[in-house]
């Protein structure tokens, strides 16, 4: 795969004054546009998003979210939500509840269009007797090992089962019994009768169904065999009139036998399948069986994790729905597998929130500082502004008080060259209020820095001097006597090299970063956020985007950290690739 920003195909990189970028006409628009221009289908577009309920929604899933539910809308048609239930052995009622809430979350609506496969598993087992009817399907006593052996290879034609010349009659006998639980699981298989030569693997003779005791999440114990995925989407897709389906990659291969099954099955227009490139992020991994893996063995916190690429960990992590829209504009729709720098994604979260997004000071690594000169136990407000990128937010009041917190790393007893903040003898403006200068540094008995005594110019309110001098730092600031105290949860990439999966040798596991993960505790924060609820998303000023996190509550208060206020790894990337 080719590693590029931006696939071919996307829509404009930024729109007028950072307004989100709009789809560009690829390659999927283009062809929907002549089929409506030629009439097929009556010049209707009905497409389906058909997620299998066998784990939560990730990154990816969204741009195929997006591209269903967006060409729909672009052209007033219509977009199901189907899930694909056909193996209860990996399904549960949990997946299926959180699909529903991060399409919903992302801004997309199917109505009253939400199916399941298992509504047409009396239909799909219908159909399949047609196939057995007319010889198009057969009863398979081979064990999975011997089909195997019996496929032959990709340079090897396969072996006719010797099963498959049975008569209709003895077919249709065990199908019925196999499907009234008189086999074993295993002991039989349905299959298709297609061509055991073919060079597509997957026209060789293809299992439809398979004998399973599973109990299913909607239809209980009903049923002791199940249709192959392969089998059940390309007939669900014609049950519900679907013109486009729309699918990544790796269902290029599976084109031939979706095909053959609607076109035995079906008359009159039948759905076509297109295929996609599939949304692949460096720093992370897009495997459901993998990302379950990651959760099961509790690497992450959960499916919601904020460093999972899962849609609900990305909203717990503060990330909004136009967000992510709007990078999946971005990326477009290409014909090419590649991968996108995660720092594009981030992007688009910081386009939007710096519009949205107020602004608030919060100090993550507390440092004391005592203004000698204030008097004690005085308490003024001063004016803040909101958000600079928005005049209709406002401004707010945040009080100020003799003592105060700044960062740690806003101070240096020795400072560097072209450090421009505070250090002994030198002054620097506090947003919003006043100019101050430190006089004196006060330690531990270990040598640690723990308070700084400094003096403010009275005159200096609001920020500026009346004198014209200026300093070259302003710093952000709490008051210790109205501070909240907060943890707060600071998030890297999940893994330490672009692709964890790539990496001949080794199991991706090894690649997981153990600094994805900084939690601090005793961050002090401005009063106003003391009732914030979760997921309220803010800016601490020159830290980042946050957003609280529902573990807050009963007087506790968490944040995660959205993103910083810009890619510090695309800049050590940069850095690296230009050594």
């Amino acid at each position: 795969m080719n590693r590029t920003d931006q696939e071919p195909g996307a829509g404009s990189p930024a729109g007028p004054a950072g307004e989100p970028s709009s789809p560009g006409l690829d390659f999927i628009r283009t062809r929907i546009a002549e089929d409506r221009a030629n009439g097929r289908y009556g010049g209707r577009v009905h497409t389906r998003f058909p997620p299998e309920p066998n784990g939560y929604l990730h990154i990816g899933h969204a741009k195929s979210i997006c591209l269903n539910f967006g060409v729909a809308a672009e052209t007033g048609g219509l977009c199901n939500l189907r899930f694909d239930d056909t193996n209860p052995v990996k399904e549960d009622v949990e997946y299926v509840e959180a699909i529903e809430e991060d399409v919903r979350w992302l801004g997309f609506d199917w109505g009253d269009r939400m199916f399941y496969a298992s509504d047409y598993f009396e239909r799909l087992y219908a159909l399949a007797v047609e196939l057995v009817r007319t010889g198009k399907a057969y009863v398979d006593s081979l064990s999975a090992d011997e089909i195997r052996a019996y496929r032959g290879t990709l340079t090897e034609p396969g072996r006719n089962s010797p099963y498959r010349d049975r008569p209709v009659e003895e077919n249709l006998d065990l199908f019925a019994r196999m499907r009234a639980g008189e086999f074993p699981d295993g002991q039989h298989v349905l299959r298709a009768k297609i061509d055991m030569a073919s060079p597509n693997m997957n026209m060789r003779d293809p299992t439809l169904y398979r004998i399973r005791r599973a109990h299913h999440h909607r239809t209980g114990d009903a049923w002791c065999i199940y249709p192959m995925y392969d089998y059940a989407h390309p007939l669900s897709d014609a049950i519900e009139g679907i013109t486009h389906s729309l699918c990544t990659l790796e269902f290029e291969d599976h084109r031939p036998l979706y095909d053959w099954l609607v076109n035995e099955l079906f008359a009159g227009d039948r759905p076509q399948q297109i295929e996609f490139a599939r949304l692949n992020l460096n720093y992370t991994i897009m495997s459901k069986r993998k990302l379950l893996q990651l959760v099961q063995q509790r690497h992450v916190a959960g499916w919601d994790d904020p460093r999972m690429p899962t849609i609900s960990g990305l909203r717990r992590r503060g990330y909004t729905p136009e967000s992510i829209r709007d990078f999946c504009t971005r990326v477009g729709v290409a014909k090419k597998e590649n991968v996108i720098d995660m720092a594009l994604l981030e992007y688009s979260v910081r386009e939007d929130l710096n519009r949205r997004a107020p602004r608030v000071m919060g100090v993550l690594r507390p440092l004391r500082v005592v203004l000698t000169n204030y008097p004690e136990g005085q308490v003024e407000e001063v004016d803040v502004i909101n958000n600079p990128e928005d005049p209709a937010a406002g401004t707010r009041k945040v009080p100020f008080s003799r003592v105060l917190y700044i960062e740690q790393d806003d101070f240096r007893e020795d400072p560097p060259k072209k450090f421009f903040r505070l250090a002994p003898g030198r002054e620097v403006r506090l947003r919003c209020a006043y100019f101050i200068t430190c006089q004196e540094v006060v330690k531990d008995g270990a040598g640690n820095i723990v308070e700084l005594r400094c003096t403010y110019d009275p005159a200096t309110r609001g920020g500026d001097a009346p004198d014209g001098r200026r300093v070259k730092a302003t710093l952000h600031w709490v008051s210790a006597a109205h501070a909240c105290e907060a943890e707060v949860r600071l998030y890297d990439r999940l893994f330490t090299v672009e692709d964890p999966e790539g990496q001949e040798g080794h199991d991706f596991l090894a690649f997981l970063n153990p600094g994805s993960l900084e939690t601090l505790a005793g961050c002090q924060v401005e009063p106003g956020l003391a009732d914030a609820p979760p997921g309220y998303r803010c800016q601490f000023e020159r830290l980042g985007y946050f957003c609280v996190d529902p573990d807050s509550g009963g007087g506790r208060l968490v944040f995660n950290r959205t993103v910083s206020l810009r890619d510090t790894w695309a800049r050590i990337e940069e850095k690296e690739r230009s050594r």
